[in-house]
């Protein structure tokens, strides 16, 4: 997935990369899957797809780049790790896309419980 490099610091290249060599450019495993080890740029054990190692922010904030709050992960580990976090986004996204839908057309639009406004 694609990230707003507009969130991230001016050396965030360099700060991935010194996570990515202290890793020794493998997996560090994940919650979902703490033995993962896949190699960076080598076949996934169990998925087959060829590996790219990516860091990943563990309370999502990408300008949080304290080194206990970043891990280096392979694909599958990030996005399972993300998927939460990005599910919660989407439905916010489609709720805001809604609210706008319905107020352009002269309508009234109240949150629903748990939703945030805009």
């Amino acid at each position: 997935m694609p990230f707003n490099r507009r969130l991230y610091p001016p050396d965030w290249e360099q700060i991935s990369r010194r996570v990515k060599d202290a890793a020794g450019w493998c997996c560090q495993g994940s919650p979902a899957y703490p033995d993962c080890q896949a190699e960076h740029g080598k076949p996934h054990p169990v998925t087959g797809s060829v590996v790219v190692l990516t860091v990943a922010h563990l309370d999502h904030n990408p300008q949080n780049n304290h080194p206990a709050n970043l891990r280096a992960w392979c694909q599958r580990c990030h996005n399972t790790y993300d998927h939460p976090h990005r599910r919660q986004n989407a439905v916010r996204t489609i709720s805001a896309k809604k609210r706008l839908v319905a107020a352009r057309a002269g309508q009234i639009s109240f949150p629903l419980p748990g939703e945030e406004t805009l």
